[in-house]
């Protein structure tokens, strides 16, 4: 299936490890050019290698998205050199696992940090693409979100961050004004995803057997997730052939939620 996106350009936030990675990876199979940035210097650059192999144009940028002026800095060098953005991919995030299991006793400090970290660097990336979607009529905005931001479970301040993330796509995706320049807005909500250097294989590493018998119990396929399996649905979301999907929130968890 042609996806109608090569010669696009696409940013992909925290898109040198993981599932950020494999959604670059997958654009750039599409003929897309891609901007990544992250906090590593080394993984940007081992990243931009496996892009440039793939024949497209890549841009790699250091920056944390806890700081308003990296963010601004990315917008501003991915436009200087290519003019405009077709694609945001929201990918970074995080902090499922920050704090304590006792919630009174974590600090206000880690709600802040997790809420800037996913859902406010969302909301800037997007507010600062939109303009230039909106002069070309056509745009791409998916955001990474987690099936912890449609259901319990989760540390709070991780599933409100999350929420948020999923709410902001929505309402942005109820915009006529928007809609009717060719942009649209979508959520992608992983389940538990097998990502190198990551809690899920500190916890295999840990307890190997304990490991494989709780994901015997609770996930319906008998295994976690791959970084690439979300790429796949977020690369479509990207593509021509996902005109009329807007505001939708897609989970790639191979069953594990308990919503609908």
């Amino acid at each position: 299936m042609d996806l109608g996106i090569k010669g696009k350009y696409a940013l992909v936030t925290g898109g040198s490890h993981g599932i950020g990675r494999s959604i670059a990876l997958a654009l750039a199979n599409e003929g897309c050019n891609v901007a990544i940035c992250a906090r590593s210097a080394d993984r940007i650059e081992e990243t931009l290698k496996e892009l440039k192999c793939r024949g497209v144009q890549a841009i790699g940028l250091t920056a944390d998205v806890m700081i308003l002026a990296d963010i601004e800095q990315v917008i501003k060098a991915v436009i200087e050199r290519w003019g405009t953005i077709h694609i945001l991919v929201n990918n970074v995030g995080g902090g499922g696992r920050w704090g304590s299991s006792i919630i009174e006793e974590t600090a206000e400090q880690v709600w802040l940090d997790v809420y800037n970290k996913n859902a406010l660097a969302a909301i800037r990336f997007t507010t600062r693409a939109i303009p230039y979607m909106r002069k070309q009529k056509w745009g791409r905005v998916v955001t990474i979100s987690s099936i912890y931001g449609s259901e319990g479970g989760g540390r709070p301040w991780f599933n409100m961050a999350k929420s948020a993330e999923i709410s902001l796509m929505k309402t942005m995706a109820m915009d006529s004004r928007l809609a009717r320049d060719g942009i649209t807005f979508n959520t992608v909500a992983p389940g538990a995803i097998m990502i190198p250097d990551t809690g899920w294989e500190k916890e295999r590493n840990r307890d190997p057997d304990g490991f494989r018998k709780m994901v015997e119990s609770q996930f319906p396929l008998g295994r976690l997730g791959t970084p690439e399996e979300v790429a796949n649905a977020v690369v479509f979301l990207c593509s021509e052939r996902a005109s009329l999907v807007n505001g939708a929130c897609i989970a790639i968890d191979g069953g594990e939620s308990k919503s609908f």
